[in-house]
């Protein structure tokens, strides 16, 4: 079983690789983009054969290791 994990800053919390990132593709070009965040996508592979005892771990992992729950937040998807 997969599970993919996709964390991101919390809205409010400034995102500086975000705003270099707007500010690189406007200099190629894409002047249409308003607002960029950048984030992390974490893919595990699990032993676990329910889905929802795979989600409940996964978070506690999120909450003890993957994410600064400070300041990111995160979302749980499994595959």
């Amino acid at each position: 079983m997969k599970a993919r994990v996709t964390i991101m800053l919390k809205d409010g919390v400034l995102d500086p690789q975000g705003e270099a990132i707007r500010h690189a593709l406007g200099g190629l070009g894409h002047q249409g983009v308003t607002g960029v965040r950048q984030g992390k996508l974490i893919e595990l592979d699990l032993e676990a054969t329910d889905p929802e005892t795979a989600r409940v771990e996964v978070a506690r992992m999120c909450e003890g290791l993957l994410a600064n729950t400070v300041i990111e937040k995160y979302a749980v998807e499994i595959v």
